[in-house]
C-alpha cells in the first residue's frame, strides 16, 4: 500500500529527474575577458563622450567604458578599441537623439535624405520626424567629391554594376549623373567614393524600400581631407 505523502514525493522526484540541467554558464555567467586594445585615433573625442578623464591615452578603465559603449550599440568588433567606426556610430546615435543635432539639414514638409559630408552620416526627416535614423556612410574621395546642394532620384536600379569602376552597386539610387545612394562591401571607413554615398548593404537595401522615384536629397559639409 502506497500512503498519498509518498506518492506525492514519488512524483516530484520523477518530475525533478525529467527536467534538463542548467549548464553551469547560465547558472554563473562567466567575467570578461581583460580589456587589452591600445590607445587609438579616436581617444580623445570618445574619453569625452564617455566622460572619461581626457588625456589621449588608453587606460584599462577606459578600454572596458569603450567596450561597453561598442555593446550597447552594437558596434562589431567590440573590443574597445577607440576606431573611427565607434566614433561615427556614437555620432549617429547622437544625432538620433536630439533634433537640434539634424538642424544642418532643412525641414521640409516632405521627405529629405539628409547627407552629411563633414560628419559622413544619413538620415531621412520629413520635418522634424525621422523616418530612416542616422547611419555611417562614405562620400566622395578628394577629387571626386559628392556634389553638394538639392538633388532629386531619378533611377533606381537594385542590382547596378558600374561600368567605371568595375564594381557592384546594389541598391542603386542615383541623384545625379553617375553618383548614387548604394550599398557597398568595402570599408565605410577608409577612404573614399568615387562620388557616389556608400552605405552598407543593409542599409542600402533598407534605404532602397523607403525611398521613391522623385523624392529629395540634401547634400551639404565638407567629407574630411578632402577640398570640397
Amino acid at each position: 500500500m502506497t500512503y498519498p505523502f509518498a506518492r506525492s514525493l514519488l512524483a516530484a522526484t520523477a518530475l525533478l529527474l525529467a527536467l534538463p540541467a542548467i549548464p553551469a554558464a547560465a547558472a554563473s555567467a562567466r567575467p570578461e575577458p581583460p580589456c587589452t586594445a591600445g590607445t587609438a585615433p579616436y581617444q580623445r573625442q570618445l574619453e569625452r563622450e564617455l566622460r572619461r578623464p581626457v588625456d589621449g591615452i588608453q587606460s584599462p578603465e577606459d578600454c572596458a567604458a569603450i567596450r561597453r559603449l561598442q555593446q550597447r550599440l552594437g558596434v562589431s568588433p567590440a573590443d574597445g578599441r577607440a576606431s573611427l567606426r565607434t566614433y561615427r556610430t556614437v555620432v549617429a546615435d547622437k544625432v538620433r537623439r536630439d533634433p537640434a543635432a539634424r538642424r544642418g539639414c532643412p525641414s521640409r514638409a516632405y521627405r529629405v535624405v539628409c547627407v552629411d559630408l563633414t560628419r559622413q552620416l544619413l538620415w531621412v526627416q520629413a520635418g522634424r520626424r525621422l523616418e530612416f535614423a542616422p547611419v555611417p556612410m562614405r562620400s566622395g574621395r578628394d577629387g571626386l567629391e559628392t556634389r553638394r546642394g538639392w538633388h532629386r532620384i531619378f533611377w533606381k536600379h537594385r542590382d547596378h554594376f558600374s561600368t567605371i569602376y568595375k564594381v557592384p552597386m546594389p541598391y542603386a539610387q542615383f541623384f545625379n549623373g553617375g553618383q548614387a545612394l548604394h550599398g557597398t562591401r568595402h570599408d565605410l571607413f577608409s577612404s573614399g567614393s568615387g562620388g557616389c554615398v556608400n552605405l552598407t548593404v543593409a542599409d542600402a537595401k533598407r534605404l532602397y524600400r523607403l525611398l521613391h522615384k522623385g523624392d529629395r536629397i540634401y547634400v551639404w559639409g565638407t567629407k574630411p581631407g578632402t577640398g570640397g
